[in-house]
């Protein structure tokens, strides 16, 4: 504390020595005393009236500092709120920071002299007045459309960012950050329902801020009760926006069953076709898709007519049906790229017919490696198949595996034996429990038929025994029961059956033939036996008439048909 100490003096002005003040008289140390009370009860009415002209110059000071600041952030404050006249929320802020920029306009001056060594309780001044944009759509044309990809919470959601400063884990507002949420707020937030529902507290996060109507930006450790220490809690943010879910129907049905939210929240529901009808319109739809494509990524040279047609082709014989292409456009992607790689190898400027029909045979190359051991077990004699001659009670039936990504035919022997008895038709798939629910529908389905067509008036009394040999995996669908009926009518006429015809197709009650699925695949991998048995010009495949227009078969077996 500041103070002043008095001294006594001698007449001459120099001060006494603590000895020389010691044996003054007693009258003389009483009025020594006596004047240095008065003196210092002077200097205390001095001092106070110092302290008292010290308050006055001080608040004088800030008042004149305080005008000088608002002199020069005036206008500039006066633009800002001229700017956002029509946001009340804004104009409050704004008057909240000139505020408080002229009741602390010292201590920001103070701010500016930095000592030179960084102290950790050193704060920047200004912090408080920055502003953290966290979505900006000035640049934004018509409703924000946000697909996101990955639906963790904080991608969601946002989250609140820290820094470590001399070892201590720090955070403010500047660190906030937004998620999906904020950045489609007013438009479109488009996600992968599986993705969501893998995410852990996304799902249910999502469905309480659509019932809110609010986003809340919080740290997923203090939800879970696990924080260390209580962070930052964000003012939520109003909600208005849709959301747009993508996935399977299966999804869509257990969520609608099971989860009530959903059924409130999701009203709206629309399927997506996997093909469209095959006209001008689909055509150049693709055309306009290996455009976009080439123009997305570079390195993908430019299609001519040729190889868009080809690649148009190429759709309709994944759809499987000649007046509908696929709309598969992850695989129709694939195969634009891989096609271009083959057209730069070879030297080409633009993407040849050539080209995609290449990237075609290498792609169902590098997946064939199991259709080509089934065949060459074949081939070897291993897996017994005749595709030559004739035989009683055998038949090629036709039968697709399918491996996910790819799916091949391959003919397989139905055999059937009938003997004297009651027992009727067995299936000896079913007994070995290799029979899946549609496959035994199919053999009770032929029970049917072979009643309403022999046993009208007197009961048919007979055993037969029908199986697909050499298989021991489950069997399921009934695309095989045409070539069953076949075995079982000739065992039962002992008319022998052309082995180098198979069959497929399915049948009523009535002994109508009706469409199945897989034809191109069948017709393909008899096709693919045959050629590696011997072609002799007699083989060929039995198809229902219906399925007639879902033939899209590969170049080279359509000219073995014609030749």
């Amino acid at each position: 504390p500041l103070g002043i100490n008095t001294i006594p003096l001698k007449p001459d002005g120099s001060p006494y020595s603590q000895e020389e003040y010691e044996n003054l008289p007693e009258e003389e140390k009483e009025a020594i005393l006596k004047r240095q009370e008065e003196l210092q009860e002077a200097i205390r009415e001095l001092f106070k009236r110092l302290g008292s002209l010290e308050e006055e110059w001080q608040k004088a000071r800030r008042e004149l500092t305080k005008k000088a600041a608002e002199f020069l952030i005036g206008p500039r404050f006066a633009q800002l709120k001229a700017k956002y006249a029509g946001n009340e929320r804004v104009l409050e802020y704004l008057e909240e920071v000139q505020r408080d920029i002229l009741e602390n306009v010292e201590s920001l001056q103070a701010a500016n002299k930095q000592p030179p060594i960084p102290l950790p309780q050193q704060q920047d001044q200004y912090q408080k007045y920055r502003v953290n944009v966290i979505v900006d759509h000035s640049r934004t044309q018509g409703a924000p459309v946000v697909v996101e990809e990955n639906a963790t919470y904080t991608n969601l959601f946002g989250t609140i960012e820290r820094r470590v400063q001399f070892g201590i884990m720090t955070t403010d507002f500047t660190q906030i950050r937004a998620g999906a949420l904020h950045r489609a707020n007013g438009g479109y937030l488009v996600l992968s329902a599986l993705n969501l529902l893998r995410s852990p507290l996304s799902w249910e996060a999502l469905k309480i801020a659509l019932r809110t109507g609010k986003i809340r930006i919080e740290d997923p450790a203090q939800m879970l009760g696990i924080a260390p220490t209580e962070g930052l809690r964000p003012e939520p943010v109003p909600l208005d926006l849709k959301v747009i879910l993508i996935g399977p129907p299966w999804l869509y049905y257990l969520l609608r069953f099971h989860d009530e939210d959903f059924r409130k929240l999701f009203t709206i529901r629309s399927d997506f076709d996997t093909e469209m009808p095959w006209d001008g319109e689909a055509e150049e739809a693709i055309a306009r898709f290996v455009r976009a494509r080439t123009e997305e990524d570079k390195g993908i040279l430019p299609f001519s007519p040729s190889g868009v047609a080809k690649l148009v082709e190429y759709a309709s014989e994944l759809a499987g049906d000649q007046k509908k292409v696929s709309t598969r456009f992850a695989e129709l992607s694939a195969l634009i790229k891989e096609a271009s790689f083959w057209a730069k190898k070879e030297g080409a400027a633009t993407v040849e017919a050539r080209h995609v029909k290449t990237a075609i045979e290498k792609g169902k190359f590098r997946h064939s490696l199991i259709a080509e051991k089934i065949r060459e077990l074949i081939a070897r004699g291993k897996l017994l198949v005749d595709v030559t001659g004739e035989r009683v009670g055998q038949v090629n039936g036709l039968a697709v595996i399918d491996l996910g990504d790819y799916a091949f035919g391959r003919p397989t022997r139905i055999t059937a034996n009938v003997f004297t008895g009651k027992d009727g038709v067995v299936n000896i798939e079913r007994e070995a429990e290799l029979s899946g629910k549609t496959h035994t529908k199919g053999i009770m389905i032929l029970k049917g038929y072979l009643g309403d067509r022999f046993a009208r008036k007197r009961p048919l009394s007979l055993s037969a025994s029908i199986t697909f040999e050499q298989s021991y995996t489950m069997i399921d669908g009934d695309s095989a029961s045409a070539a069953e009926l076949l075995a079982l009518i000739s065992a039962l006429s002992g008319v022998p059956v052309k082995q180098g015809i198979a069959i497929t197709g399915s049948v009523d009650q009535k002994g109508r033939i009706q469409p199945v699925g897989g034809i191109n695949e069948k017709i393909e991998g008899h096709f693919r036996v045959c050629e590696a048995l011997g072609l002799d010009g007699t083989q060929g495949v039995i198809i229902p008439v219906g399925n007639v227009d879902n033939l899209m078969l590969p170049e080279d077996v359509v000219k073995a048909v014609e030749e």
